[in-house]
């Protein structure tokens, strides 16, 4: 159905914006105040908020994202079964 391709679509772009997020992390010295990366956290920290406060201290690692990754995969194979 359309609509669930239309679904997919955006999840897909969403782990696309995720990915590009975790990059930029990588990078202490990027300037945040660029509306470009400035949209990515706009878009990606509401999900990964709550993940993220779920998930026990680790340390300096981050693992909502792979959380949100495993997720998405998840919500996808589940609509493509409805196709």
């Amino acid at each position: 159905m359309f609509v669930f391709q239309i679904i997919i679509l955006l999840l897909q772009l969403f782990g696309l914006a995720l990915l590009a997020r975790i990059i930029l992390s990588w990078f202490p010295n990027v300037d945040r105040s660029n509306p470009i990366i400035q949209f990515l956290f706009d878009v990606t920290e509401p999900v990964l908020k709550p993940i993220r406060d779920m998930l026990p201290s680790s340390g300096m690692f981050d693992f909502s994202p792979l959380i949100v990754f495993i997720i998405i995969q998840v919500l996808t194979s589940v609509l493509r079964g409805f196709r």
